[in-house]
This record gives structure tokens, C-alpha cells and sequence, in this order.
């Protein structure tokens, strides 16, 4: 990699930034996220062409065309830390709508695995986002974007929910699982219950650090996780649901993308349903 410009400011002289990679031009304005890097190539697959930009440590990314709207997605590894490297450098370098693709484990009884959870929020029992703003600050996702999520699921007639989800920093017992030989605290072992008496369905691990850095630097962000995973029945089906999250993110950006266009001919900050009635 060119020189950095100081320990300050890591990137390169051309804005190529130090963890992934990219410079301007190099990615979309809509990025989808994952946390796993070979899903990036999944997620890629869906799209009518794309070309592999850059892949550093956890962070592999892809930019193409779907359905004629310029998209990219960029793994961010797992949890908060390096998922903020991720938004800080694909923020610099253009990028502003963000929605996550991941798995999720259900705190419901009745989300079996492979339903979809729109995210319209998230708890943030993690620490990064507490690095930037008061814990006390709401990590949202944007009305936007769960409504793209939304439209996109009911279109492909997807079985969904959505509603407030869990962000965690602890795979284990962080989500109420033992630890090593069987290592549990009282936190722990009531953290599932007392999720489940506030209606949030389910864990993950990225989604706070997300929606708390978009709304704190003007951007949007959303979240469609499947569900592999049911912590009241104990099932565990890997990659279940998947591939259909993916083809939901995508589908969600090709409907924004329209949305922000109408927006654009209309003089409009904000998207609402009239805008699509006063096209007819």
C-alpha cells in the first residue's frame, strides 16, 4: 500500500483507505453488509455483473449492477469494531445507504428458521457504538430503508417479521450461551428472558453499531437477518434463509434507488407513499 498520510489520517495519498482497501469511485452509493467475506461472493452472485475490488483481512469488496442500479457489498467481520472500521471507511470514499445481510438467532418461538427479521432497531448491548455517543442515544434503523426491506419481502412473498433485535459483543455469553466449561453469570443467564418480556426478536452482533453511526453521520442504514437459529426450541438450521436475505437487500436497494430518484424529480427530502400515488 502507498504511504499514509499520518497516524491521524491512515489512508493513502489517493484516498485509499488503510483497512479496505477502496478509494473514491470504487464503491456504490447503496452497500450491502455481511459479516462473513465469502458471502460476499453470494451476495455478488445474485447481481446481473460484478467485479471483485478489493479484499484485506475481513473486509472483501464487491461493486456491480442489478437490475441496472450500481450496488456494492462489503464484508465487515464479526461485531461492533470492525464493522465501524467498515461504515468510517466506505463513508469516506462516497458510500451513504447501508443494509446489512446476516443471520440471526430468534428469541420467538414461532420464528423458525429461515424467516427473515427486518430489523426497525436495535438494543445496543455492545461497546463500539458506546465509543461514540451516550448510551442513552437510540440506534435506529432508517424509515427508508425498512420500508425498501419490506416491499422487497412481500414481493417475493418471503415469510417476515419485523421489530427491535439484539446487538451483542459475546457470541456465547453475551446471547446466554456457557461458556467454557459451562462459565455462566447471572447477567447471562437472564439476558434471553428478560429480551423476550420486551418483545425484541432476536441476537446478532453488527446492526447497533450500524444504525448508531448512520444516523450520527447522516446516512441510512437498515438490516435483514434470517433466522438460523430459535433459542426457545433450540433448533439451529446454518444458512437457513440466507441466500433469500440476500436477494431481499438486494431488491431493497433497486427499490430505494427508484425512491431516491422520485425524490430527486420532486424537490423532496424525505420519501413518503404519496410521492408513488402522484406518479399516476
Amino acid at each position: 500500500m502507498e504511504g499514509l498520510r499520518s497516524a491521524a489520517r491512515p489512508e493513502g495519498e489517493q484516498g485509499l483507505q488503510y483497512h479496505l482497501r477502496i478509494k473514491r469511485g470504487d464503491v456504490a452509493e447503496y452497500v450491502l453488509l455481511p459479516g462473513d467475506p465469502e458471502r460476499t461472493d453470494l451476495i455478488a452472485s445474485l447481481w446481473d455483473e460484478a467485479s471483485l475490488i478489493a479484499h484485506h483481512r475481513e473486509f472483501r469488496t464487491w461493486t456491480g449492477v442489478y437490475k441496472g442500479v450500481r450496488i456494492s457489498v462489503t464484508s465487515t467481520g464479526i461485531g461492533g469494531p470492525s464493522t465501524a472500521i467498515a461504515l468510517e471507511e466506505l463513508l469516506r470514499v462516497g458510500a451513504n445507504t447501508f443494509i446489512r445481510v446476516g443471520t440471526m438467532g430468534g428469541l420467538k418461538r414461532d420464528l423458525e428458521p429461515g424467516t427473515l427479521v427486518i430489523a426497525s432497531g436495535a438494543v445496543r448491548l455492545e461497546g463500539t457504538s458506546k465509543q461514540y455517543v451516550i448510551a442513552e442515544y437510540p440506534a435506529a434503523a432508517s424509515f427508508e430503508v425498512v420500508l425498501a426491506l419490506i416491499e422487497a419481502a412481500e414481493s417475493a412473498g418471503l415469510r417476515y417479521e419485523v421489530g427491535v433485535v439484539a446487538s451483542t459483543d459475546s457470541f456465547y455469553l453475551g446471547q446466554g450461551r456457557p461458556g467454557f466449561k459451562g462459565y455462566m453469570t447471572p447477567r447471562a443467564a437472564s439476558i434471553i428472558p428478560e429480551l423476550q418480556a420486551a418483545g425484541v426478536l432476536g441476537f446478532e452482533m453488527e446492526a447497533a453499531t450500524i444504525f448508531t453511526l448512520s444516523q450520527l453521520y447522516g446516512a441510512r442504514a437498515g438490516c435483514v437477518c434470517s433466522v438460523v437459529a430459535n433459542r426457545d426450541t433450540d433448533e439451529f438450521v446454518v444458512d437457513a434463509g440466507v441466500k433469500e436475505a440476500a436477494r431481499v437487500a438486494s431488491e431493497a436497494v433497486k427499490i430505494l434507488s427508484e425512491w431516491d430518484s422520485i425524490k430527486r424529480g420532486r424537490g423532496k427530502k424525505w420519501f413518503y407513499p404519496g410521492l408513488l400515488a402522484r406518479r399516476t
